[in-house]
């Protein structure tokens, strides 16, 4: 039993729920079919389960140190990346007019996950390069990308995201960072930026910033924010590399998890000109970052996902193989002790996490699916609606798995009860990993305002039409199966008390108290989708039954199984929070500072 991916899973969400095989029928995907696919997957599962994995607590152990202005990492950490390098992983992600493997977006988020489940530090680096890459592939210049865009494909340059700041976290109108032109039409970068993953380490000989700053004179706020391309190391013409560009590391911010990704505190422009290059147009610093955000944030969620499905696996294999206790009608102290697996409150945690990882997987690769299914296409209508669809679900897949699937994590760690809360066992490792996904691209009280202050109402509520519309088609389908129609019944009536609750909203006079409780409305409309996407499972599961596989029975089953435990005991609890919001309850708008203490 592998402890960092399920592939029968995997094929059946991939295959059997949604639609891979069609994806790679299309020209662009010609190069690939499914046994091309499973040997890349089968390589993957070999690096990380032979280099990733191995390392994962030792790195945790032993976080990077801060040595003389510099960061030290632990050697299996550099291996562990080699061998991702070496088998040219780190071009999944691009298409193949810049050098990449052009893999269905499916298929990538697949093989990556996989590297995320075993050590999840590591990959980071991996995951911020795939972001800076294709944000300068979409937004930069020919020049900067002929000069930077081929060592960010082939790994040999890793990149960051240099957006907060000590003293401005989420709220990007207050940065400081400043930007001066110079006569050659490069800009000296002056600042401190916080918070910056991989923005020191001694893995790759060169590091690429991608950094938010004003130029002096520009628009106040958000309207006035540029992005620029700051190098740890100034590059020649030829693409060697040149002079330090002045960019120190001031210190390293120790987390609680993820603590074998480095991050850091950054001063540019303290002990000379740190020197960069305009991204796009100036003042569009944001629109570029967006740019790539829907993709981010879907890969956070991944991460979330993939995080908790390691506590999920091995508090699995723990309950099948640990003995303790007997049946309550059984009390006799001579007869053998049973699996905990077998006592109904340990059935219950497992289930749970069954539920939230693999709801909330088939929600990512759904996202995927419509990303890939939009490459596909020149229907402009196709695209407009998938990209609405996208903008309204991405908040949910970046949010929803950052809290359930840590949630699962939680509940790992209590399936093996005191062993849990050791170091010994990687579980409690795992949770305090995922807590920061939580974070990563946007937190869930801002994301909880991004859906429901804007992407429920965007284009006259359009993408809340078409989810509708999606939501339809799989409770149509399912309907031909008695054992759904009263699944389809409840998934309809929630999904309409919903459309209630935002047109209750809609109607407020104070904008800040219809938004109070944006969170409490994003976990709801979190609950609503993971379900549409078991019910997805489910009439998948009981097709794949139809065709007589009676080795795959078992499994089948389990996702029927999964299903109604979703429905029955998480899709319920949405009434009373989405009846709160509808409300506009005020008792937390109303609150004042000094009610918490009394002074």
């Amino acid at each position: 039993m592998s402890m960092i991916v399920n592939r029968r899973d995997l094929d059946f969400v991939l295959y059997e729920t949604l639609g891979l095989d069609k994806i790679l029928e299309s020209d662009r995907y010609a190069d690939y079919d499914r046994e091309s696919l499973d040997a890349i997957m089968d390589l993957c599962q070999t690096i990380a389960e032979d280099q990733f994995l191995p390392c994962a607590a030792k790195l945790d152990a032993n976080e990077p140190k801060f040595v003389d202005g510099k960061v030290e990492t632990i050697s299996e950490l550099k291996e562990a990346i080699a061998a991702y390098q070496e088998a040219g992983l780190c071009a999944s992600a691009y298409d193949s007019d810049v050098g990449g493997m052009q893999l269905p977006w499916m298929m990538d988020q697949a093989l990556n996950g996989m590297f995320v489940c075993a050590n999840n530090p590591a990959h980071i680096y991996l995951f911020l390069t795939q972001g800076v890459a294709n944000m300068l592939n979409a937004c930069g210049s020919d020049e900067l990308k002929r000069k930077y865009l081929p060592d960010l494909v082939d790994g040999n340059w890793f990149g960051t995201m240099c957006l907060s700041e000590p003293q401005a976290g989420s709220s990007l109108a207050d940065i400081r960072t400043k930007a001066d032109l110079n006569a050659d039409g490069s800009y000296s970068i002056s600042g401190t930026k916080m918070w910056i993953s991989g923005g020191e380490q001694d893995i790759t000989e060169n590091i690429i910033h991608m950094v938010l700053a004003k130029i002096p004179g520009s628009p106040p706020g958000v309207k006035g924010i540029s992005l620029f391309l700051v190098p740890k190391n100034r590059v020649n013409d030829d693409g060697s590399i040149g002079d330090f560009n002045n960019i120190a590391l001031a210190g390293l911010n120790h987390k609680m998890g993820c603590r074998g990704a480095t991050n850091c505190l950054l001063n540019f422009g303290e002990s000379g000109d740190s020197i960069g290059y305009l991204v796009g147009e100036p003042n569009q610093g944001l629109a570029n970052m967006f740019h790539m955000m829907n993709e981010a944030r879907i890969s956070v969620g991944m991460s979330a996902v993939m995080t908790g499905l390691g506590g999920y696996l091995y508090s699995l294999d723990y309950a099948r193989n640990r003995p303790q206790g007997r049946p309550l009608v059984n009390r006799n102290p001579e007869d053998p002790q049973i699996m905990i697996s077998e006592h109904a409150d340990i059935k219950r945690m497992l289930m749970t996490q069954k539920a939230f990882i693999e709801g909330a997987q088939t929600l990512i690769y759904y996202c995927a699916e419509l990303i890939d299914t939009k490459k596909l296409s020149d229907d402009k209508d196709q695209h407009q609606r998938i990209d609405l669809l996208l903008d309204l679900l991405t908040p949910i897949c970046k949010s929803w798995p950052s809290e359930y699937c840590l949630e699962a994590n939680k509940l790992a760690i209590q399936v093996l009860g005191g062993y849990g809360y050791t170091r010994e066992y990687p579980v409690e490792r795992l949770y305090r990993d995922n807590r920061l996904n939580h974070i990563h691209e946007g937190t869930w009280g801002i994301q909880g305002l991004d859906i429901l202050g804007r992407k429920v109402r965007m284009h006259g509520g359009a993408a809340v039409s078409i989810l509708r519309q999606e939501i339809q088609g799989t409770i149509d389908s399912a309907s031909s199966h008695s054992e759904l129609v009263s699944f389809c019944e409840q998934l309809g009536s929630s999904l309409l008390l919903v459309e209630e609750t935002i047109d209750a909203v809609g109607k407020a006079d104070d904008p800040s108290l219809a938004l109070a409780n944006a969170t409490i409305f994003l976990d709801a409309m979190g609950h609503l989708v993971i379900a549409w996407m078991w019910l997805k499972q489910a009439v998948a599961a009981l097709e794949g039954k139809q065709k007589g596989n009676t080795a795959d029975d078992a499994f089948y089953e389990g996702k029927v199984s999964a299903m109604k435990f979703f429905f029955n005991y998480e899709l319920p609890k949405i009434k009373p929070n989405l009846e709160l919001v509808a409300q506009l309850d005020s008792t937390c708008y109303d609150l004042t500072a000094e009610q918490f203490l009394g002074v």
